[in-house]
């Protein structure tokens, strides 16, 4: 029996990192179809070359950082115990690598390639493994310390915090370091639309995320008999307030409607063990509301050109979510308790601190160093011709 509880749990998280490896194509969906035209190749590329470069710091450095755990030693010891650690490992690399992801959507458009790639290598393989360590691997006496003044750890099940807060807010910097697209904010302080080049592969790319979050939240649970149905219910509900306030707020505006549903699931990732359904509708609905209020100001008011608003949608609404672990996560609301408001409040500001941080210092000496934007010639020519010399519908573009 114990045999065969291994080779479930070492099934079951697979199951969960294959989940979440598909969201991956879920993020170039959704960047393709936000992105213009003649970017759209790049957003494709990028998200899988960024993928492909994670598994290799995180394997190497990150996943040591992160939980005192090497894979230096032969390939029967790694297969022991039906390989479940190598399996943990590929689990927890999907969400490593969906830092890349997120901060990918942000910079969209006027971001060189290999600057890029070296900036996921160093954050992939220090910075947020850091992060995760302290939170998930109980390193760094940063847990203990947060429990010695609030009472609590900081419950994060699974990274509303450590993934989408730390992706948001190290996305920030970038976003700002950068600068706007070419002609994106005019000097008379008018705007160029810069419409999205398919709600088809927009909302695909939502659709796709959306299905792989039940693998990143319910597989979060990393062992079969941990695994809860009040989890997967959360994370339904939360769905189902974000996209209805969003389509609401958001006036039918595709866009938002098909971002609404993420913005609730980044929220509930923290407490979804903890709340009650109703607590996690309320949750996603507050989520939503976030995500399109602040898209509008940072887009319209602050001009600041978060290309696919990962900002609000990831930093802004994963901090919402770590705080409202320890609002909903109460007995008096419903919830299963145990967790602390104080705890959510101190551990979500440390991260998002270190994010910022590791954004300003990541970011800015690469673009001292190398530089960070396109040139002017390409980026009007766009980062597919630029960058790939090829476009997304080549047959349209030959001439005879």
């Amino acid at each position: 029996m114990e045999q065969l509880k291994q080779g479930a749990d070492a099934l079951f998280i697979m199951l969960g990192a294959v989940m979440v490896l598909a969201m991956h194509a879920g993020f170039a969906f959704l960047e393709l179809g936000t992105v213009r035209q003649k970017n759209q190749v790049n957003a494709l590329v990028k998200i899988l070359v960024d993928f492909c470069v994670s598994p290799l710091v995180y394997f190497f450095v990150g996943y040591t950082v992160a939980y005192g755990v090497d894979f230096y030693s032969g390939a029967g010891v790694l297969a022991q115990r039906n390989g479940y650690d190598l399996m943990k490992f590929f689990f927890l690399l999907t969400f490593a690598a969906a830092i890349p992801a997120i901060i990918s959507g942000g910079i969209a458009e006027r971001a060189r390639f290999m600057p890029q790639m070296i900036a996921t290598s160093v954050i992939v393989g220090v910075f947020y493994p850091l992060c995760e360590g302290a939170v998930w691997g109980e390193r760094f006496g940063i847990q203990a310390w947060i429990h010695s003044i609030a009472g609590a750890e900081l419950h994060d099940f699974a990274g509303s915090v450590v993934v989408h807060a730390m992706g948001g807010w190290v996305a920030l910097p970038a976003v700002l370091l950068l600068g706007a697209r070419r002609n994106r904010y005019r000097k008379d302080g008018g705007m160029s639309a810069h419409p999205p080049s398919s709600i088809p592969f927009l909302a695909l790319g939502s659709w796709i995320l959306a299905v792989g979050w039940f693998g990143f939240n319910v597989m979060s649970a990393q062992t079969i008999d941990k695994i809860s149905g009040l989890v997967a219910v959360n994370s339904l509900m939360a769905l189902v307030g974000g996209t209805l306030v969003a389509v609401l707020m958001g006036r039918n505006d595709p866009g938002f409607a098909y971002n609404g549903p993420l913005a609730g699931l980044v929220a509930v990732c923290a407490g979804s063990d903890l709340m009650h359904p109703a607590g996690a509708l309320v949750v996603g609905g507050v989520a939503g509301a976030l995500f399109v209020s602040l898209f509008t100001l940072v887009q319209n008011k602050w001009k600041i050109d978060d290309v696919l608003g990962v900002w609000p949608l990831h930093g802004l609404c994963g901090t919402w979510g770590g705080l409202a672990a320890g609002i909903f996560g109460q007995k008096a609301l419903g919830g299963v308790g145990g967790v602390s408001f104080g705890a959510q409040f101190i551990g979500t500001a440390l991260v998002v601190a270190w994010a910022l941080g590791s954004g300003v210092l990541v970011y800015g000496v690469i673009k001292l160093t190398m530089g960070l934007r396109l040139t002017q010639e390409e980026e009007f020519e766009g980062a597919d011709l630029s960058l790939h010399r090829i476009t997304a519908t080549p047959d349209r573009e030959v001439s005879w």
